[in-house]
């Protein structure tokens, strides 16, 4: 079960939820049918109990938001992307180790 840190984006709400943060945002596409993306859950979890403060954690299911996910060209999932300021500024994809998205962070968070 992911936490309640984390906050679901879509189509319709992309822009207010993520865009439009004060805070960097990590965005997880994903699909439900996913097996790797359910094995990256729990890291994005971890990260976002980590920086509850200084972090927005957002999923975006690529099924129910396909015009988001081809704005973004995410191709393959699951696909990681941060954002600052309405801008991405880094990108992890597959079912990487936490540490690498949490190398993806530094500086930021």
């Amino acid at each position: 079960m992911a936490s309640d840190l984390i906050s679901n984006a879509n189509d319709t709400n992309f822009g207010t939820e993520v865009l439009s943060s004060d805070k960097p945002v990590l965005v997880d596409f994903w699909a439900v049918w996913c097996q790797p993306c359910k094995a990256v859950a729990p890291k994005v979890d971890n990260i976002a109990k980590s920086y509850p403060d200084t972090l927005k954690v957002v999923k975006v299911d690529v099924d129910s938001s396909p015009k988001t996910a081809m704005a973004y060209n995410v191709r393959s999932i699951p696909t990681l992307l941060v954002f600052k300021k309405g801008q991405v500024i880094g990108q992890v994809i597959g079912n990487q180790d936490e540490s690498k998205i949490r190398a993806l962070l530094a500086g930021h968070v």
